[in-house]
């Protein structure tokens, strides 16, 4: 028996699974290294049912306008304001291009996927989301391939739990898809403390389902 029956017309978004946010990383999420079996687990079970699996990378340019580094007096996590498409905090330098912080993790599996998606490319925005940059306005494209190829229901796993994902999720609905978090194949940076709460209470409110792969 299949662990996991995988919905008609859905989707796999596998968020930033990078060595740069995991422990020992630049910029570590806790216990991130726990889900990679996990996931590979769910990459092939979506796979195994013909549904579509899509990877995400960060894949920052030096001196990005997200990094502390790149502002005076700045240290990571500071808050940051009026600054359009990279608020609302600054982060440690992450996922530069070509660094091996910013590869997909060794353990991975790449092999089952259909797509692979670099966001936060751009030196003046970061892009949290999979779909959407942090300027609202500018979108990374993967909305259309999904809708290219009938999808509806979009689940989505990896990091981190309180931005990527998070985002993800909440674009995901604004495309008119259906979102699933795997709260089980997800860990948050809960940077400010108690945000993991704060954003899990919202995405079930505004509708994105919230369950777990493993039941």
């Amino acid at each position: 028996m299949l662990p996991f029956t995988v919905p008609p017309r859905s989707a796999l978004l596998v968020v930033d699974m990078q060595y740069d946010f995991m422990p020992g990383g630049a910029l570590a999420v806790a216990g991130g290294d726990e889900i990679i079996e996990p996931v590979n687990e769910c990459i092939r079970t979506f796979y195994s049912q013909d549904a579509r699996v899509v990877l995400t990378q960060d894949w920052h340019p030096k001196a990005h306008a997200s990094f502390a580094s790149s502002h005076p007096r700045k240290k990571p996590y500071d808050p940051v304001e009026n600054i359009a498409g990279i608020e609302p905090i600054l982060w440690p330098d992450h996922c530069i291009q070509g660094s091996k912080g910013a590869m997909i993790h060794e353990r991975v599996d790449t092999v089952h996927s259909h797509l692979l998606l670099r966001k936060g490319y751009r030196p003046s925005i970061d892009s949290y989301s999979a779909f959407v940059e942090n300027d609202k306005s500018t979108r990374t494209g993967l909305a259309g391939y999904l809708k290219e190829n009938n999808i509806l229901r979009i689940f989505i796993c990896g990091l981190a739990f309180d931005y990527c994902v998070y985002y993800s999720a909440i674009d995901a609905l604004r495309a008119g898809f259906e979102p699933v978090v795997f709260t089980d194949l997800t860990r948050a940076v809960n940077f400010p403390e108690g945000r993991h709460d704060i954003v899990k209470t919202e995405l079930e409110e505004v509708g994105c389902e919230i369950r777990r792969f493993k039941v």
